[in-house]
This record gives C-alpha cells, structure tokens and sequence, in this order.
C-alpha cells in the first residue's frame, strides 16, 4: 500500500512566486539584451562616422608642414631667396602640470610676453604653438631647459642672402611661409604644395603610430636682374639720395633689345630678413607701382609722334618766341630760358617746352592720344610683378583747351618708371615696344617650363627710331644732358623736371621729381637706364640731380658687360680732384694750364682705349693727365675678393675699373702695392 506525502500549503503557495520572479528576471535580462544590441547597432552604424573622428581628434594630431618655396636666382645662379630648415618650439599643454611655471621659463629665453603665453597654453588642449621658426641659439637655451610638454618640429624658413638687394622686387614671406609682396606673392608656383604629418597618441599622450604626406617643392626662378647690375644702380640711387636728401627714388637698367630687365632699384628699401622692423613705405616696389608726372622725359612722345607723322623733321626750325606761348588764354613760359628760333633737334636738347608744344599742336587731340598709348602710357606693361600701376591718362572728351600743350610737356599725365624706361628702350631698339620682363626661367629639378617669348610692336618707323637716337644724343652732347656723358661711349636721353602736386592739388613750388633717362651705345645700344629721384632737396633739376647718377651706372654696367667703347676720344684721365668733369670741361682747363703755365709738364691726350687683352692679361693705355698736385695711391691686393668688394675698394680708392669674369679676384694690374696716381685705370680677373 502506497504512503502519499502532502507537501505543505505554504510550499505550494511560494512556487507560483518563484516562477513569477523568474519570469521577471528573463524579461529584464532579454530586454537589458535588446537594449544593448539596439545601442550597439546605433553606435556602430549611425553613430560610427561621428564617433570615430571624435576619437581621431582625441588620439590624432596632426601637423601641416610648409613646403619648401623654390630659390630665386638672379641671370648667373647667384641666390636671391632660399629656403632652410630650422626649428620650430611647440607645446601640448595637456603635458604641463605647471602652465605658469613653463611660461616664465620660455618668456625670457624666446623674448616672448609671458601672459601671453600662459593664455595660449590655457586656451588650448592638444597643441600650440610657443615660437616659431628660432634661431640656434635659442634651440639650445630650450633644450637646457628640459622641460615636460615641450617639443621641437621642423619647419622651412625663407632667407635673402644678399639683404636689401632687389628687395622690393623679391618681397617677403610671412610666418608661414606665404608670400605677402613683390614675387614671392605673385609667382604661385614659388610656393609648392605643403605636406602633413599625423601623430596617434595614447591616453598618456604618447606617440604610438605616425603617419606623413610629402608636399612638393615650389618652382626655381631665374631672374633677368644682375646681382652686380642691381648693386651698381642701388649704390648709385643711394647716394644720389643721401646727396640730395630726397624722399624717394627709382633706377632701372634693361636690355632694350629683349626687355630683360638687369636691375630694378627702389629706395627707400628694407631688408626682406627682417622685413617687420621696416616702414610700410619702405616696402612699396616703386619701378611698378609710383606714378608720377614726367615733365620733358615725356617729350619723347611729342617729337617721335610728328616725326612719324611727318608733320616736321630734325632740320626744320621752330620759333620759340622767346620763350612764351598763350593757349587758351593761359601764358606758358619755358624755365628760365628764352629761345628764339630753334631746331626741332635742338628743341629736344635744350628742352623748350614752347617748342614742344607747337609740336603737340600740330598732332591735334586725338592723334597726339594715340601715340601716348602707343608708347605704352595709361595700361600696365604685365610686368610679373604684382602691384603694378595703369598710371593716369584721361580721354580726350575730358581733357581741357590747355591739355594738349600742357601733355606736349609732360604734365597732366601719371606715368610709372617701368612704362618710362619701356618707352626709351622702343626708341633704342629701332621702335618696336617689348613687354619688359624680369623672369628669365622656371624649373624644378630637370623639368624647365617653356616661357612665352617676348611680345613687341612696332611703335614708329627705324626711321623715326634713329632719328629721335640722333637728337637724344644731341641732348647730352651740347643739350641739357651733358652731365650725363659716359667716358668711351656715345649716349642719348633726356633730363626731366616736373613739379609734384601738393595738398591743396596745385603744383608745389618746392617739391620736385627729377629724371634721366636715357641709353648707350647711341648706335648700338646695349642697356637703357632710368634714375628718378623724389623731392630732393638743394637741387631739382634733372641734369643736376639724376644725369650723373645715369653716367655713373652706365660707365660701370657697360665695363661690367665687356661693352666695346664707340667713342674712346671721350675718355680722359686726370688725376686730381677735378677727375670727374665732362670731356669738354677737362680740355678747357688743359688749354688753360697750358697757356699760364709753361712749367707744366707735356700732357698727354692719348684717349683711353679699350682693355685689350694679350695671353689674358690686359694692356692698359690709360692716357693720363699729371697734373703734380696729389700723392699717389698704392693699389691693393683684390685676389680672394668678392666683385662688389673689389667694386667698393676701387670707388673709395678712386680708381676706374675694368673686369672680367666672374667670383673673387684672381689677377689684377697693376700689381698689388704699386703706386699709381688717384683716378688711374686698373683691370681686375675674376675666377672660381
């Protein structure tokens, strides 16, 4: 018989309590479940793309490195502009227990202000910048400090050599390496591609894994300028201003036959290195970007465009009435000269402005309008320069009853000295207006780009071209340019004075803007040069101010070109204070000495003729002037200098020299230690 055991009523009651519990469990841990796949399936797909480039930010940094700019170069592969790599001090402020402890160790050391940087490595997390691109010495005052959260990272900066020379040309880079003036901002394919640099850090900030992107190398630029051209024309334009204390000035020297450009001079200047410490109106690249009134350098236009016209010629002769002209009512008197009748040649050389303004007349508005934007005036010449000036040229539906006398002598129009001396190098090259330009190639590695050739037009006829070379000789022969000559050569140009506009917009009566310009070899000319100078101060005339500056660039350029001379008859020698007087001024005083004084020694008026060269060495037929009334000067050893050291020695000295070659002086004559008069000739071979 079998024995049932009861389980009690309180233990049947609990199991329905159980079941209840764990169903209530089961249902919390599948919904717990749910929850939690649904939350995954959010973040790992529609939260993914957010998600991961918050952790890229928190794990990531990186780093855009600059890339190396291309050099700049002048015609011989002398650097203008390079790049080099220096250090750069960064911070991760997350790393920096102490921020303010950090800054005024770093302050003192990196000439910074120590709030400042306690700022920025309280602003920022991750990274910041503390100085960038130091000196050597400073990377080494930051290492002895040896701090924590403080690092180094290369960067590119940009170095100019050679300081101020052609620094408004070449302009400047900013911090981070981007050009800001002259051709580092104009020429983007200076610049390249900049490169990166990605850091993975852990928690500790620490680098675990890193990753870069090479940028690529900006182009080389080879530029047309001459280092030792554009030294000459800066030395010359800067003494012209210390001379004269004038405001400002320009020189440029170009081919006229290429519309090469060999120097380009602007002062005041600045030096690119440094170029923050500078005034902003020493950083304008004025050869561009100054416009100015012309005065009679403008008068090439007038002539050459009758002359073209055939509406007069050379021979034929122009009453100047004294002087004095009326139109429209207005009384125009040429400065402080009274001419009757003259020559149209001699209307160029002695500058009458009555004589221009027939002449003007005679074209008529709209012709004579023409022909001034025929010669370039009131466009750019596309120069690849950025900056770069129209000038000022108003139609002839705006221009006055007076504006067609007052355009004949150079007022009432704006022009830039990069339109001026393009003008002047049309009439040197037979008439034909050449785009000036300024680079001469562009290259990375083997890789050259093909430049456009240069683009020219005929502006007159060869006729019309060599007739209007003929009459600017004339102007430094017998004219107003005679100040101007160059010993051994032939040269034309023109003087020019104009009056600026003062405050009030009437023309000033003490400030003035004085120019040459002009070219040599008259009949082959091989450079054509402009010297423009601003307000200078104790003289204002053209002839006094800009044509000896002229004469002084062209003297040495045409040397340092191997330029034969065309009119050796010229030269002369004198060794004396009074070395440096024109031709006609010296052979005057000679006659004069010979005929007081019979004591005087035979001079002799052999002219200087050209270095001619026997196995190398030169042959040196100074023909010199003694004059007994000086000591003589003992010629330095130039071997192992540079050529503007040997250029600077010789001009103290008072020596003129000849040259050859290129890099530091490698044999002279005559000898180093002998004793020559002051102004004698010496020959100077450069090699590597």
């Amino acid at each position: 018989m079998a024995t049932h055991t009861l389980e009690p009523i309180s233990t049947l009651m609990e199991r329905p309590r159980t079941i209840n519990r764990s169903l209530i469990l089961s249902g919390i841990l599948a919904f717990w479940m749910v929850g939690l796949l649904v939350r995954l399936y959010q973040l790992e797909i529609f939260d993914y793309v957010e998600l991961l480039s918050r952790a890229q930010r928190q794990q990531q940094r990186t780093v855009e490195v600059a890339p190396e700019r291309g050099a700049i170069y002048d015609r011989q592969m002398h650097p203008l502009a390079m790049s080099l790599a220096v250090e750069s001090v960064y911070a991760v402020p997350t790393d920096i227990t102490n921020k303010e402890l950090v800054a005024s160790l770093l302050a003192p050391v990196l000439n910074l202000d120590r709030n400042d940087l306690v700022g920025r490595l309280n602003a920022f997390k991750s990274f910041c910048w503390v100085k960038r691109k130091i000196s050597s010495q400073e990377v080494e005052r930051v290492l002895d400090l040896n701090l924590k959260g403080v690092y180094f990272q290369k960067e590119m900066k940009r170095f100019y050599p050679k300081g101020e020379l052609a620094a408004p040309v070449l302009g400047y880079v900013g911090l981070d390496d981007k050009g800001l003036a002259g051709l580092e901002y104009g020429f983007k394919e200076i610049e390249g591609k900049p490169g990166r640099v990605m850091l993975a850090e852990d928690a500790r900030r620490q680098s675990f894994q890193s990753s870069e992107w090479e940028g690529r190398a900006g182009k080389n630029v080879v530029l047309t300028l001459d280092e030792n051209i554009q030294y000459i024309a800066e030395k010359a334009l800067n003494q012209t201003m210390e001379k004269f204390h004038a405001a400002g000035g320009v020189a440029i020297v170009e081919n006229p036959n290429t519309g090469e450009l060999l120097a380009m001079a602007g002062e005041p200047s600045f030096d690119p290195n440094d170029y923050a410490d500078s005034p902003p109106l020493s950083r304008i690249d004025r050869p561009v970007s100054m416009v100015f009134e012309p005065g009679s350098v403008f008068k090439i236009v007038t002539v050459s465009a009758a002359l073209e016209e055939k509406l007069t010629n050379p021979n034929e002769v122009i009453d100047c009435q004294e002087g004095s002209i009326t139109i429209a009512g207005h009384m125009i008197h040429d400065d402080g000269m009274r001419f009757g009748r003259l020559t149209v040649a001699e209307v160029l050389a002695h500058s009458s402005d009555v004589g221009a303004i027939k002449l003007g007349l005679r074209l008529g508005d709209e012709r004579f309008y023409e022909y001034i934007r025929k010669f370039g005036f009131g466009a750019k010449t596309n120069i690849e320069l950025p900056g770069e000036e129209h000038g000022i040229l108003r139609p002839p539906s705006a221009w006055s009853a007076i504006s067609i006398g007052a355009l004949s002598m150079g007022q009432e129009v704006g022009v830039t000295p990069i339109q001026l001396i393009s003008a002047y190098s049309a009439i040197a090259n037979g008439g034909i207006l050449i785009q000036p330009r300024l680079v001469h190639d562009i290259y990375r590695g083997t890789s050259h780009e093909v430049l456009p050739p240069a683009r020219g037009r005929r502006i007159v006829s060869e006729k019309t071209a060599a007739e209007m070379r003929q009459m600017f000789e004339g102007v430094i022969d017998h004219g107003t340019g005679t100040t101007a000559q160059v010993p051994g050569y032939t040269a034309g140009g023109k003087t020019g004075t104009a009056q600026k506009i003062d405050s009030t917009g009437h023309y000033s009566k003490s400030h003035h803007i004085a120019s040459f310009v002009g070219f040599a070899p008259v009949d082959k000319p091989a450079i054509a040069i402009l010297v423009t100078i601003d307000s200078p101060v104790g003289a204002m005339y053209g002839r006094e101010v800009a044509a000896p500056a002229f004469a002084s660039i062209a003297s040495q350029t045409l040397s340092y070109l191997n330029v034969p001379q065309d009119n050796p008859s010229s030269v002369l020698q004198v060794a004396s204070s009074a070395s440096a007087r024109s031709l006609r001024q010296q052979r005057r005083s000679l006659e004069d000495t010979r005929k007081k004084n019979s004591d005087v020694a035979e001079a002799a008026l052999s002219p200087v003729q050209p270095v001619s060269y026997a196995h190398g060495v030169p042959h040196l037929n100074f023909g010199t002037v003694l004059l007994n009334d000086g000591p003589l000067t003992t010629v330095p050893d130039f071997s192992g200098m540079a050529l503007r050291a040997v250029v600077e020695k010789c001009e103290t000295l008072g020596f003129e020299l000849k040259l050859s070659g290129s890099g530091v002086g490698v044999e002279q004559v005559p000898v180093a230690g002998a004793k020559v008069p002051p102004g004698s000739g010496v020959w100077v071979r450069f090699g590597r």
